[in-house]
């Protein structure tokens, strides 16, 4: 469940992101490519307005992967940011069945499967089934609140999760993950352990 891409190296990472008009140094460039090799999120702090964001905008666009972005806000939960259950549609077949006189108990089953699940940003990404590995951008998390980081660790240490009426649901392929923050509050160790890190920092006169 590794995310390796033999044809990037860290040379070919900064000239890719320079041909997007992102003129990105060695140190950064490194860590990106570090990030995709080994499979793991990559956390990236900085100032507003630095270029955090546009780091895996731009990866996406040189992978040709799709973006999934994940904005957090304060009182961000599991359910907004994993999946809800479509219950107009669920009720909708509801009433249907009762009309044609159905079994209660089959149509109690079956409105609990994947096709009346509305997915959000994190099952996307788990679930996703394209060529190439998705960009999952979790933006801003310091935004969020704890509780919502604390959830944020298993995802990211198993890249699956269980759906009481489904079942457990694993990435066959770990999308490359991307974490930001403005550092308006402390981000907890717990998560920055499952996470490289690298600060980006206000471009210097040259850059």
């Amino acid at each position: 469940m590794t995310t390796t891409n033999t044809k990037l190296t860290i040379e070919r990472i900064q000239e890719a992101l320079r041909r997007k008009q992102y003129i990105c140094d060695r140190p950064l460039a490194t860590v990106v490519y570090l990030s995709t090799v080994m499979g793991k999120p990559l956390l990236l702090e900085g100032e507003a307005g630095v270029g955090k964001t546009e780091v895996a905008k731009v990866l996406a666009e040189v992978l040709n992967a799709r973006l999934i972005r994940l904005q957090c806000y304060e009182g961000l939960d599991a359910n907004t940011a994993l999946y809800e259950w479509n219950y107009p549609k669920q009720m909708l077949r509801i009433k249907l069945e009762e009309v044609r006189g159905g079994d209660r108990e089959q149509v109690g089953a079956e409105i609990f499967t994947e096709q009346y699940l509305i997915k959000r940003p994190l099952l996307e990404a788990i679930q996703s089934d394209g060529p190439v590995p998705p960009v999952l951008l979790i933006d801003e998390i310091d935004r969020a609140d704890m509780e919502f980081e604390a959830f944020l660790l298993e995802v990211l240490s198993d890249f699956q999760i269980t759906i009481p009426e489904i079942g457990t649901l694993r990435a066959e392929r770990r999308p490359y993950v991307f974490l930001t923050s403005n550092r308006t509050r402390e981000i907890h160790d717990a998560l920055k352990r499952r996470c490289l890190y690298h600060w980006i920092d206000f471009p210097g006169v040259e850059r």
